[in-house]
């Protein structure tokens, strides 16, 4: 009774979504094996509470593959794809054609028909990126190699998943050669019109509702749907449509809080769903009889698998010349057998084409893959030759140049803001110390440069602008602005206070800083960790996200005078780090302080790569203001937040970088600097700039 109750079962996904990956991942297991555990535990064969049959945990697992799948075509870099597109085609060919061939002989062996043989062999083509994290930790995902494997993602997922509508289409009994033409022209128009109609419908809808993100992220979800329901229509498989709808809105939503919000709701809700459904529908007798029956057919799909992905990655090696840790690190990438795989598997299970041997081969071969996979990535990836850096000169690196802009026909007598290089806007809403602190680091920065600070109160508005409270609440902004004013004037800069009324402090601090032609935005910041603020990201969350010039959310300890030691952990050497690097010069500057930057590495990283990162880094840093005192710190250790947080215990401030990922708080920084922010017991600024 209990599992045919929705809501029931609906507590239950949410318990174990809540609690069993985190579990997993400190064992060093994926995740997503937690979730399998936890459908086999809960299912038919262990206690009965989830029942794969009832209506609620088949809406959520089909909501779950469809998102899966789009997640996985939205999150394809295609602008990487399109610098190597040639290579990356190559290289998807070989590493599609090689798995597939393989599967197909195996399956055969083994006595299925052709129609089951070619889709299993089109389960080992696609493969999924769960090494990419590694890579982008390690900075190489500029790489060529590490590019091309990524590109290859489109090409492989796709003709998975054209191989997938092939064969089910003639398990129906639809096959001729006249149906197999029209099957294929319908979904070549099928895919035109996802990939270049919603893509362009897309860009309209967002062009006309800048403002409405919730909107947009329901028009995503509609459109989403829309492409499942299509490829039913045709009679293809839902999970090509997801994926080209993927695709499609890649550039239309880029970086932006919308996609933040699509990977929340896909992560942490219907994704999980559907893998531990997968667990549900895991017969564990027959999972163990396979093994033990079927182990050669098993150990054949597994060492296929690994086999034919390794023969790809030695084609790329003699075709396009590659060393040999860059060809072990393309087919580690290419090893991991997940998304498209399991979804496929899944369908293939659930018309009868694929027996449940292969079901469950599957589902070893990819708990060997997505364990082996990321080691072997970490092994090799780390002795990759680092991208070149690109940095033309060091104007380039001082970011406000770029934006302390004279509009076209506006004379510098117009607005006074356009007389200073360097303006700073302070929002103070915040507690008096905070407020305190951030106008004299305000005032410190703006009279280095003979800038400007304007002082921005935020008052909440009200329907009746004669409203009492709202009177009060402009009584207590002057009383604010009042007291930033006296503390201003002992810096001896200018100081032009505003104030203003409005519903959404975020826009408004934005907004204004683009009206004033800002060079800086200084915020402190809050303590905002209520579900809104997980769900939809708080104020400096979406500062961070609209602002047109950089923002410095600080969590000051003591006066920014008395702060003598700055560090800067660094990871890559990129315009954005240099320009973290630049801010803290700045800063050291005016109080005599010094700056280390801290780079930790692996602990295989060559002493060759470890010497070129420094003779970089440091031509590049004594370009900059040479008055600082710097220096360059390397250390080898494979956890890189505890390093830093332990040499955070010698200084005064900490600045890490934004990286465009939110902590539960909403907070747009990356999973390392979140563990370090919950650590270090100094001064911290969370430095970031523009979307853009």
């Amino acid at each position: 009774m209990l599992s045919q109750n929705p809501i029931v079962t609906f507590t239950i996904l949410l318990l174990v979504i809540l609690t069993l990956p985190p579990l997993f991942e400190r064992l060093r297991l994926p995740g997503l094996v937690g979730l399998l555990v936890a459908g086999i535990v809960l299912g038919g064969d262990g206690l009965k509470l989830l029942d794969p049959e009832t209506e609620t945990m088949k809406l959520l697992s089909d909501i779950g593959k469809v998102y899966l799948m789009f997640v996985a075509g939205l999150e394809i870099d295609l602008a990487e794809f399109k610098k190597h597109k040639d290579r990356s085609l190559g290289f998807g060919v070989a590493t599609f054609l090689f798995p597939i061939i393989t599967g197909t002989l195996v399956a055969k062996i083994f006595g299925l028909g052709w129609n089951g043989a070619i889709l299993t062999g089109s389960l080992l083509a696609s493969h999924t990126l769960l090494g990419y994290p590694i890579v982008q930790q390690l900075g190489v995902v500029g790489n060529q190699a590490v590019t091309v494997t990524i590109g290859a993602t489109i090409f492989t997922d796709i003709a998975a998943l054209l191989v997938l509508a092939i064969c089910v289409s003639i398990n129906a009994g639809n096959f001729s050669v006249i149906s197999l033409t029209i099957q294929l022209g319908s979904l070549a128009i099928y895919s035109v019109v996802i990939l270049w109609g919603f893509q362009w419908l897309g860009k309209q809808f967002f062009r006309r509702t800048t403002n409405q993100e919730s909107n947009q992220f329901l028009f995503i979800l509609l459109v989403v749907f829309i492409a499942a329901l299509g490829a039913t229509v045709i009679n293809v498989d839902k999970i090509v449509g997801s994926f080209l709808a993927g695709l499609a809105v890649n550039d239309v939503v880029g970086k932006s809080l919308v996609k933040d919000k699509i990977n929340f709701v896909g992560s942490v809700l219907f994704i999980p769903c559907f893998f531990v459904n997968m667990g549900l529908l895991l017969d564990i007798s027959a999972f163990i009889n396979t093994f033990l029956t079927s182990f050669e057919l098993t150990l054949s799909i597994i060492l296929g698998l690994l086999g034919s992905k390794f023969l790809a990655a030695f084609f790329a090696q003699k075709i396009y010349h590659y060393n040999w840790n860059e060809t072990m690190s393309m087919w580690s990438l290419s090893m991991p057998q997940v998304a498209a795989t399991l979804a496929a598997a899944l369908v293939g299970v659930q018309v009868g084409i694929l027996p449940e041997a292969i079901f469950n081969s599957v589902i070893f071969l990819m708990l060997v893959t997505s364990i082996l996979g990321p080691i072997i990535t970490a092994k090799f990836a780390s002795k990759l030759s680092l991208p070149e850096v690109d940095i033309e000169s060091d104007r380039s690196l001082i970011w406000w140049e770029t934006h302390q802009q004279i509009p076209e026909g506006l004379t510098e007598d117009v607005d006074e803001n356009f007389n200073h290089n360097f303006v700073v806007l302070v929002p103070v809403y915040f507690s008096p110390l905070q407020t305190k602190y951030l106008i004299e680091m305000a005032a410190m920065l703006a009279k280095h440069e003979a800038g400007l600070v304007i002082p921005l109160s935020l008052v909440k508005g009200y329907l009746k602008m004669d409203s009492p409270q709202l009177n009060i609440a402009l009584q207590q902004s002057y009383q604010r602005l009042n007291s930033v004013l006296d503390i201003s004037k002992n810096f001896q800069i200018d100081t032009t206070p505003e104030t203003r009324i409005s519903d959404n402090f975020a826009k408004t601090i934005s907004r204004t800083a683009r009206e004033k032609n800002s060079s800086l935005i200084v915020m402190s910041w809050g303590n905002n960790t209520g579900i809104k603020a997980r769900l939809f990201g708080n104020i400096i969350d979406q500062v961070f996200y609209s602002a047109h010039c950089p923002v410095a959310v600080m969590r000051l300890l003591e006066e920014p005078i008395n702060i003598h030691r700055i560090l800067v952990p660094v990871k890559n050497i990129t315009p954005q780090a240099l320009r973290t690097v630049r801010f803290a010069q700045l800063f050291a500057d005016t109080n005599q302080a010094s700056v280390t930057i801290l780079h930790v590495c692996d602990r295989q990283t060559p002493e060759a790569q470890i010497n070129k990162f420094y003779s970089q880094l440091s031509q590049l840093i004594s370009q900059g203001n040479t008055e600082v005192k710097s220096r360059i710190k390397i250390i080898r250790y494979d956890d890189v937040a505890p390093v830093i947080s332990k040499a955070a215990r010698a200084y005064q401030l900490v600045i890490l970088r934004s990286m465009r990922r939110r902590t539960a708080g909403g907070l747009s920084v990356s999973d390392v600097t979140t563990k370090v922010l919950s650590e270090i017991t100094c001064s911290v600024v969370i430095f970031g700039e523009p979307y853009s």
